[in-house]
């Protein structure tokens, strides 16, 4: 039964997006089936970081009164892509109404995929809370600046007060090591616990990485290259992959994705 995992920041310019990318990458090197929604829509931009570039009809499809398969891009990577466009302006304003039906319809996967990865805008707004609330998962993704721990807490209370979200995964970025990370993140498990009942655990961290950021400019996914699964990056990437995927699920709390999973658990 598929799954679903929300990658999220409080802050533009934390590496959400190039996490979302490559961990979609490793989860499909493990040996999964996995789609990546940049849900993003209006800005998304997924499509580069994977050197795609999305077929015209997607980004008209993706909302349209159509199967939801009619708006997947496959890549060259193995992952497929359902992308919330970068040219389309009407997307950049979507209705919460617009944001369920979509959800909905992306039950259609639940037999093609084991795992998809929802790419969240940046920030605490409603569509990034909608996204966050519909999945099994969340990774909060956090740097060690008083701003992202700012906006970061801001997310996660928005997400636990409106939608009772208790369990997040975090991770710190751009660090020099394991020491530095597990600091960053007591500093902020003890911001958030002070004033939310909340369970956070630490799913990993990712180096201040010269690999990472060149992959990022050559539009091609570090996780891509041969012989990168044995770097520390790559380490990084699949520790953090098999934490998350340990990690407790939020209990249904309203619309989720791949609802139906959720009534068979029962």
């Amino acid at each position: 039964m598929a799954q679903s995992i929300a990658i999220a920041s409080g802050k533009g310019g934390v590496g959400k997006t190039s996490v979302a990318v490559n961990l979609a990458l490793v989860l499909h090197q493990l040996g999964s089936r996995v789609t990546l929604l940049d849900a993003d829509f209006g800005t998304a931009n997924a499509h580069i970081l994977m050197g795609e570039n999305l077929r015209p009809t997607a980004e008209k499809s993706i909302l349209a009164n159509e199967p939801v398969k009619n708006a997947l891009t496959k890549t060259i990577h193995g992952v497929a892509l359902l992308s919330g466009g970068s040219t389309a302006l009407n997307l950049l304003d979507l209705k919460n109404q617009e944001r369920l039906q979509l959800i909905r319809k992306i039950e259609a996967l639940d037999q093609e995929t084991d795992y998809l990865i929802v790419d969240t805008p940046a920030g605490a707004s409603d569509a990034t809370l909608a996204f966050v609330a519909a999945s099994d998962r969340i990774l909060l993704i956090v740097v060690g600046e008083p701003t992202s721990f700012m906006d970061a807490y801001t997310l996660l209370k928005a997400a636990h007060l409106e939608h009772g979200i208790r369990s997040v995964s975090v991770m710190i970025n751009m660090v020099r090591d394991a020491a530095e990370a597990r600091r960053h993140f007591d500093q902020f498990q003890a911001i958030a616990l002070r004033f939310l009942d909340v369970e956070l655990t630490l799913a990993g961290h990712l180096p201040m990485s010269l690999p990472l950021r060149r992959s990022v400019v050559a539009r091609r996914p570090l996780m891509s290259n041969p012989g990168t699964a044995q770097s520390i990056e790559g380490q990084a990437f699949m520790t953090i992959a098999q934490k998350l995927l340990k990690a407790p699920k939020n209990a249904p709390n309203g619309i989720r994705f791949f609802f139906d999973n959720e009534k068979n658990e029962v």
